[in-house]
């Protein structure tokens, strides 16, 4: 036999079962490409979520500031959870003022983990803070959004 021959059969001999070896390392590359799409894209899901929810907690604290606006001549009877200047989403003393109670209502209908105790309506003179505070799904700790108006007219 001719030695060109037996060279050419001893290299495909030898590369045999190599073309699998290169398919196996290319689809796993693909995989960990696809893997971090999917991470990707549960990020956006969670972070798309998270901004509605800020956008209705500054919804919800609007509605209530322009409450108070139109019954300026009761605002110490909004004061709800804690004190101007306390610990955001900390519990203190409810307001019994029907407005407070249906709004806090509205804020546990709209946002997760919500309730009552925990939604913050400071009054310091004409200045009133409001805090509202949910806890998504997964998440260990509350998150807050605050709005202070200063509630002065000048007719």
């Amino acid at each position: 036999m001719n030695k060109a021959l037996v060279k050419v059969q001893h290299l495909a001999h030898s590369q045999r079962g190599l073309s699998l070896l290169e398919g196996l390392i290319s689809i796993l590359i693909f995989s960990f490409g696809l893997l971090g799409l999917v991470g990707l894209q549960a990020a956006s899901i969670r972070n798309s979520a998270d901004a509605n929810y800020r956008a209705d907690a500054t919804f919800l604290a609007n509605q209530m500031v322009g409450q108070m606006w139109a019954d300026r001549g009761g605002l110490a009877g909004y004061a709800n959870g804690g004190a101007a200047g306390s610990a955001p989403c900390s519990s203190g003393n409810l307001s019994a003022n029907a407005n407070v109670t249906a709004w806090t209502a509205r804020v546990a209908q709209f946002l997760p983990g919500a309730n009552a105790s925990v939604q913050q309506i400071a009054i310091a003179g004409n200045t009133a803070t409001v805090t509202v505070c949910w806890r998504g799904p997964q998440d260990t700790s509350y998150h807050n959004v605050r709005l202070t108006a200063n509630l002065n007219f000048n007719p």
